[in-house]
C-alpha cells in the first residue's frame, strides 16, 4: 500500500516537470527544467571534487570513515544529456551515511558527448578505482534511470574485457531499452508522475546520435547478461519504463544472474532521490542491507539514516 506522501508527490510532480517537459523542444530547456533544483549540500557528511582516471567525480564519505570501508560507484541519471553528481546528492550523501565511500563520476553527456562517450567514462573511473587498492569483491557500483543503465552497461563492458568485477550492483528504475519497446509506455502514459512516453521516445537521438538503440552498451537490455554480479532493482509500477525492469530482471534470471526486485506502487522514477517519502526510506534500507551483504561488510558504528539533506 503506497503512503500518502507519494499519493500526494504524484500530482505535484505531474504540474511541475511532466506538464513543462511536454512542451520543450530545447535540450539547453530541458536540462534546464530536469535540474531545476538547487543542488544541495548534505550535512554530516565531505564531498571532495577530484579525478579517476581523467574524469571528474565527486566523492562522498562520512569524517573518517576507514579506507577498508566498501567502495561504491555511483552514476546519476539524466537521460544521458543532463544532471550531474551535485543533482543526485539526496542519493550518493545516503549511501555514504551508510558507510560506504562513494565516487560519483560527472561522466560527459549528450549530445555534445554522444554514445560511447558515458561508457568510457564508467570504465576509465573503475579501472582507476581498481588501480587505488580496492578488491573488487569489496566494490559495487549502483545507478538510476540512465545511471542505472550505464551501470549495467560498465558491469557487460567489463565482463567482456575479461576485468574483474564489483560485488553487485544496485539499480534504480534504470532504463535500458533506448529502442522503447516496453508495454509500459503505452499503459503508463498518463500514470507516469514526470515522464510521457513522447518524452522518453525524444531522448535517444541526442545520446545514440546514429547508433542502433539496441546496441548492448546503449541498451543493456539486449546485452548477454550471463556471468554478472547480482542485481538489485527498484522501480514504480506506474513509470512509463517499468517494464526497463521487468524485462531486465526476467532475461537476467534466465541468464542464470541472481536478481532481486521490487515493483513499488505509486511512486514516481527513481523515488529513492525523494528522501523523506517512506518508500523511499525503506527501498534505501533495502538496497544498503543488500549491497552490506554482497561486499561483506558489517554496519557502521551508527545505524543506517537516508539523508535529508
Amino acid at each position: 500500500m503506497a503512503s500518502w506522501q507519494a499519493h500526494l508527490l504524484v500530482p505535484l510532480l505531474k504540474w511541475r516537470l511532466k506538464r513543462r517537459m511536454g512542451a520543450i523542444e530545447d535540450v539547453a530547456a530541458a536540462r534546464a527544467s530536469v535540474q531545476a533544483n538547487r543542488p544541495i549540500r548534505p550535512k554530516g557528511v565531505l564531498i571532495a571534487a577530484v579525478r579517476e582516471g581523467n574524469v571528474p567525480v565527486e566523492r562522498v564519505a562520512l569524517p573518517g570513515l576507514p579506507a577498508a570501508a566498501p567502495l561504491l560507484l555511483y552514476l546519476h541519471g539524466g537521460g544521458y544529456f543532463a544532471c550531474s553528481p551535485a543533482t543526485h546528492r539526496p542519493i550518493t550523501a545516503s549511501f555514504a551515511r551508510a558507510g560506504f565511500r562513494v565516487v560519483a563520476p560527472d561522466y560527459r553527456l549528450a549530445p555534445e558527448h554522444p554514445f560511447p562517450a558515458a561508457v568510457e567514462d564508467a570504465v576509465a573511473v573503475y579501472r582507476s578505482l581498481l588501480r587505488g587498492g580496492p578488491q573488487p569483491e569489496r566494490m559495487a557500483v549502483a545507478g538510476d534511470s540512465a545511471g542505472g543503465g550505464l551501470a549495467l552497461a560498465l558491469l557487460v563492458a567489463l565482463r567482456d574485457a575479461g576485468e574483474r568485477l564489483p560485488a553487485a550492483a544496485a539499480l534504480f528504475s534504470p532504463w535500458t531499452d533506448l529502442a522503447g519497446t516496453g508495454e509500459s509506455l503505452i499503459t503508463n502514459d498518463r500514470k507516469d508522475a514526470m515522464f510521457s512516453a513522447r518524452d522518453v521516445g525524444r531522448v535517444p537521438a541526442l545520446y545514440l546520435a546514429g547508433a542502433d538503440p539496441r546496441t548492448p552498451l546503449a541498451s543493456p537490455l539486449y546485452a548477454d547478461l550471463r556471468g554478472l554480479p547480482p542485481l538489485h532493482i527498484h522501480v514504480g509500477g506506474n513509470e512509463v519504463l517499468r517494464d526497463d525492469s521487468t524485462r531486465l530482471a526476467a532475461r537476467a534470471r534466465t541468464a542464470g544472474t541472481s536478481v532481486e526486485l521490487t515493483v513499488w506502487p505509486v511512486v514516481p522514477h527513481v523515488f529513492p532521490i525523494f528522501a523523506d517519502l517512506p518508500e523511499a526510506r525503506r527501498a534505501m534500507a533495502q538496497t544498503v542491507a543488500f549491497l552490506r551483504h554482497a561486499t561483506g561488510s558489517v554496519p557502521g558504528p551508527r545505524p543506517y539514516r537516508p539523508d535529508r539533506g
